[in-house]
């Protein structure tokens, strides 16, 4: 009992100074919790936020550039920790007014083989970029592939000139608030978009595992 306490004390004292976390997208209310939470309890240790390029979600770890990402998920990395994941949401479609799908209250995973996806390019692996904007339905039908952006705002871009459509969650939709050139259309039949808290498996620092388990602690391990 007496070590225990002894090594968490330890970890206590090793969460100070900075943590450098990366996000991608937009900081949600989960992740807004988890870092009020995690400074509030670990009073020495400020919390710096980095935006990750929707292109490149492993670089800025693997740089030395964060101690920490949340990044949509899969993470197939062999140097990298896949910590606790949350935010799981149903996905929506940002297309142009102009889009046949802009007035449908949903639209069906099926029928995206109408709407060419606009996809991710730049580092990021190629399992990662067909995850967040799939090559073929659920049901093994083709999703014609539209042009690739760098960035969330890029994506948007592309949606709004008519380009292609864009996969997002429903909560970096709901972030992006009312705008006339892009149109949020629910999407039934994909799976969830989910997030996960990444680390370098060789830099696992005391305060990386604090803030995990502060993730973990504002909405739940997944």
């Amino acid at each position: 009992m007496q070590a225990a306490v002894d090594h968490a004390r330890a970890t206590v004292r090793g969460v100070a100074g900075v943590l450098r976390v990366g996000f991608q997208g937009v900081i949600d209310d989960h992740l807004a919790t988890a870092i009020a939470g995690f400074e509030e309890r670990h009073p020495g240790c400020a919390v710096d936020l980095t935006e990750i390029p929707l292109a490149d979600p492993f670089g800025a770890l693997r740089r030395r550039e964060v101690d920490a990402a949340v990044v949509l998920l899969p993470v197939k990395e062999p140097d990298l920790t896949l910590g606790p994941i949350f935010s799981r949401q149903p996905q929506v479609l940002a297309v142009s007014p102009r889009h046949p799908f802009a007035g449908r209250e949903f639209v069906t995973a099926e029928e995206l083989v109408r709407c060419p996806l606009i996809g991710v390019h730049g580092s990021a692996p190629e399992y990662w970029r067909r995850a967040q904007a799939p090559g073929t339905t659920p049901g093994g039908h083709r999703i014609p592939r539209g042009p690739a952006a760098g960035t969330l705002q890029e994506g948007m871009g592309l949606a709004a000139a008519g380009r292609g459509a864009m996969l997002l969650c429903r909560s970096t939709a709901g972030h992006q608030g009312q705008r006339a050139s892009v149109v949020f259309v629910p999407v039934t039949g994909l799976p969830e978009s989910v997030l996960g808290v990444v680390w370098r498996t060789e830099h696992h620092t005391g305060a990386a595992q604090a803030f995990a388990e502060e993730i973990a602690v504002a909405g739940g391990q997944a």
